[in-house]
């Protein structure tokens, strides 16, 4: 086997916009299927990306032994049902975030994955874009010394639209922060190498009618004691949202702008400094020490869809598993108890 042969599982919104184009652009994958519920959508979508077959229903995609990958981009509340189903067809399951409606799910269905022998992988593509991997080679380098601060910053404009499935706590499982604070928290993590040890969590409704929030943030203290703001919003305006993601240390500092995205894009400014200096009363800024850095961009989605094939070929460790996924969304569903219970959560 030269190529992962994929089945598409929710073939419309994001994988139709993102990942379906990935796939066509990925190395050692190939697409064979797609799998929506309407099925004059599903052949749609299989003539727009020439796949080979459509279905309505995962039975019977499942059932197509050419297929050894499925990509999982349906409502999370199908998400349990869906990969188990998928581990005992015997294929690979790459998970679109959340992994499923709640944590205590999302580990049953990493220990099915697990029992059957199947890789399992989250669908945090964000970590390939060449700016986050370069910030993340500059801090593992000690290039802006020990990292004390941190932030990043997701958020679009998702106005009320009756029966979305992400407006409703029993269908999404939260609102902004469940699906885009993730990544934030992810890339922070990524970047830095240490993991979330409490949390202290504000969420609220301002802007539109649905039960979930619209706005979230929170407070991390990182393994290492750093303290992280992560914030996303479904009431910011596209064309004013700047999706910074900043990170400090000793020595310096990085600061990306509009590369928490779909795309892969945006501007990275470093700053090195010098941590042996004394103290200056002063506090002069005037000299300008920031450079740009550039990097040679790509399509996250294909990288994504590289990587996890590649495991599946060399049959080696997936590069992000499902239990980086749910580790996030512990932390997040903290976020969602301290702000109710108005109290930090250790984690």
């Amino acid at each position: 086997m030269d190529k992962v042969k994929w089945g598409v599982i929710g073939a419309g919104g994001i994988a139709r916009r993102r990942t379906i184009p990935g796939i066509l652009l990925s190395e050692n994958a190939e697409l064979i299927s797609v799998m929506e519920v309407n099925m004059t959508l599903a052949n749609e979508i299989k003539e727009q990306f020439n796949a080979k077959k459509a279905f309505d229903n995962i039975d019977d995609l499942l059932a197509d032994k050419e297929i050894d990958a499925v990509y999982i981009a349906s409502p999370v509340i199908y998400h349990k049902e869906q990969a188990i189903k998928a581990a005992n067809a015997r294929k690979h399951i790459l998970l679109e975030k959340p992994i499923c409606l709640t944590v205590k799910e999302g580990i049953e269905v990493i220990n099915y994955c697990q029992l059957k022998n199947v890789k399992l992988a989250t669908g945090f593509m964000m970590r390939f874009h060449a700016y986050h991997q370069k910030m993340k080679q500059l801090v593992q380098e000690g290039k802006i010394g020990n990292i004390v601060s941190a932030r990043a910053q997701l958020t679009c404009w998702y106005p009320d639209m009756p029966g979305n499935w992400r407006q409703s706590y029993n269908t999404s499982g939260g609102g902004a922060l469940m699906d885009m604070g993730v990544h934030c928290l992810d890339l922070i993590q990524y970047i830095t190498g240490y993991k979330s040890k409490r949390v202290a969590g504000l969420t609220n409704t301002l802007t539109f009618d649905y039960e979930v929030e619209d706005s979230g943030a929170f407070l991390v203290e990182l393994e290492n004691g750093a303290i992280c703001h992560v914030e996303s919003n479904f009431n910011i305006p596209d064309d004013a949202a700047k999706c910074r993601l900043e990170f400090y240390g000793t020595k310096g500092s990085l600061l990306a702008e509009g590369t928490i995205s779909q795309i892969e894009t945006g501007s990275l400014e470093v700053t090195f400094s010098d941590d042996t200096k004394e103290y200056d009363a002063t506090q002069d800024r005037s000299e300008n020490r920031t450079r740009h850095i550039d990097v040679e961009f790509g399509n996250m989605y294909a990288k994504e869809i590289d990587s996890f094939s590649l495991s599946i070929l060399k049959d080696t460790k997936v590069e992000v598993p499902a239990t980086d996924g749910i580790q996030i969304q512990r932390v997040i569903e903290a976020a969602y108890a301290s702000s109710k219970n108005n109290e930090y959560v250790k984690l």
